[in-house]
């Protein structure tokens, strides 16, 4: 099948086979970014934004972006770059397997909420899945990084 995309802000055309997921063809693309630790949908790794909303990439058909913007990591250097410093700062930053899913989710949410609650971020959050830290550190960094970007963040 032909689809025509925008991947991190450029257009392209690709021809792909029916059944191809969209973790497996971005992989193909170069976005290394995406990583898949579960292929079930449990642990946010794969998560890139499609038409600027989160989607785990391993649960969703490649042909489904025809027409689509679609954002990796590779995408949104300066803005994970800036939230990185954060998570380094507060101890988030540890092996660093779950960060381009997380880091994805984060720059989502930043945009989406003014002064979300803390259970709004949790909640927003809970598909990712970090096995080295108990998520505080995770926390601190992302009130940082909102307070950082003019908002905040209420208990």
């Amino acid at each position: 099948m032909l689809i025509t995309y925008w991947l991190n802000g450029k257009k392209a055309s690709a021809d792909i086979e029916p059944g191809m997921m969209l973790y497996d063809f971005l992989r193909s693309q170069g976005c290394y970014s995406v990583k898949c630790g579960c292929e079930t949908t449990n642990c946010g790794l794969c998560t890139v934004w499609v038409d600027d909303l989160p989607v785990l990439s391993c649960a969703v058909l490649a042909v489904r972006i025809d027409g689509c913007r679609v954002t990796t990591l590779e995408g949104l250097q300066e803005e994970a770059k800036e939230f990185a410093f954060y998570m380094g700062q507060q101890g988030a930053d540890q092996c660093g397997f779950c960060n381009p899913g997380f880091v994805m989710n984060v720059l989502s949410m930043v945009r989406r909420f003014d002064s979300p609650t803390e259970d709004e971020i949790k909640e927003f959050l809970s598909g990712n899945l970090c096995r080295c830290t108990g998520y505080m550190s995770h926390m601190r960094a992302i009130k940082k990084f909102f307070k950082a970007k003019g908002k905040e963040v209420r208990s």
